[in-house]
C-alpha cells in the first residue's frame, strides 16, 4: 500500500470513528432520561409495594451507572478501595471534572453511599420521590437558618451511619484541573465527625467536559486515598481541613495511572 493510500484509509477510519462516536453520544443523550425515569419508577415500586429498604434498592442506581458507562463506551478502573472498612460511614471528597462523575461513582465506587442533593431536586415528580425513598439527603442551599438546619440534619444522618459523596470544589472544572476546595464543605464533615476519604477521578473530563452534551468513549480511573480523621479539627479549622484534602486529592491525581 502506498503512503497516499494509507493516508486515505486512515482518514476514512477516523471519519467513521467520529460518526460512530457522534451516534453513540446521541444515543446516550436520548436514553439517559428514559433510564433515569425507569429506575425512579422501579425504586418507588420496590420501596412502596415490595417494602424494600433504601439499602436494598441501591442496586438500581448502581446498575444504571454501569449501563450508562457501557452505552458510552467508558471503561472504569478503581484503586485503593482496600483502604476502606466496609460497614462504617465515610464522607468521600472527590474532585469534579464532569457530570459523568456521578455515573462513575454511582456504579464503581464499591461502597454503600447516598448523594447529597439540593432541595429543589426532591420536588421533581417521580424522580424526587425516588430520591427520597432511596435515602438521598436534601440540602437547602439558600442562606440563613434553613441552610444551617439542613446541614445539621445531614450531619446527623451521616453520624448515624450513612456515607455520602461531596464535591468540595462546588462545581465542575472547566479545564479538568483541580479547583480550590471550599471550606464550607468541610463544616459538614466536622459536624458529622466521621472520616473523610480523598477521591481522585481521572478521565471524565475527556469523556464529557463541562459545556458538552455528547459523551465520548474513554478510560476513567477512581483513585481512593487513605481516610482522614477529623477528630482533631473544629469548625474554626475548616480551611485547614479543606487545604489538606485538596492536597491529598492533588497527589492522587498526579500518580501515574491507566
Amino acid at each position: 500500500m502506498s503512503a497516499r493510500e494509507a493516508l486515505l484509509s486512515a482518514s476514512e477510519y477516523i471519519g467513521d470513528f467520529k460518526v460512530v462516536t457522534f451516534l453513540r453520544g446521541v444515543l446516550v443523550l436520548v436514553l439517559v432520561p428514559i433510564i433515569t425515569g425507569a429506575v425512579s419508577l422501579a425504586t418507588i415500586i420496590m420501596v412502596v409495594i415490595f417494602r424494600r429498604s433504601a439499602a436494598e434498592i441501591q442496586f438500581l442506581p448502581r446498575s444504571m451507572g454501569r449501563i450508562v458507562a457501557w452505552l458510552s463506551g467508558v471503561s472504569v478502573r478503581m484503586t485503593g478501595n482496600g483502604l476502606l472498612e466496609q460497614g462504617r460511614p465515610y464522607i468521600f471528597a472527590a474532585n469534579h471534572q464532569s457530570q459523568f462523575d456521578i455515573f462513575v461513582l454511582q456504579a464503581y465506587l464499591g461502597f454503600d453511599f447516598r448523594w447529597l442533593a439540593k432541595m429543589e431536586l426532591f420536588k421533581i415528580p417521580v424522580f424526587g420521590k425516588a430520591m427520597q425513598l432511596a435515602g438521598y439527603i436534601p440540602v437547602d442551599r439558600a442562606h440563613g437558618r434553613k441552610a444551617l438546619l439542613s446541614l445539621d440534619q445531614a450531619a446527623r444522618r451521616i453520624a448515624d451511619g450513612t456515607s455520602v459523596v461531596i464535591f468540595p470544589e462546588g462545581t465542575r472544572s472547566l479545564d479538568g484541573r483541580l479547583g480550590q476546595f471550599k471550606a464550607g464543605a468541610m463544616v459538614l464533615a466536622i459536624k458529622a465527625g466521621v472520616p473523610v476519604v480523598p477521591v481522585a477521578i481521572v478521565g471524565t473530563h475527556q469523556v464529557l467536559p463541562k459545556g458538552r452534551l455528547l459523551v465520548r468513549p474513554g478510560l476513567v480511573e477512581i483513585r481512593v486515598g487513605a481516610p482522614v480523621s477529623i477528630s482533631e479539627y473544629t469548625v474554626r479549622q475548616k480551611q485547614e481541613l479543606a487545604e489538606r484534602l485538596q492536597g491529598q486529592v492533588a497527589e492522587l491525581l498526579a500518580r501515574p495511572g491507566y
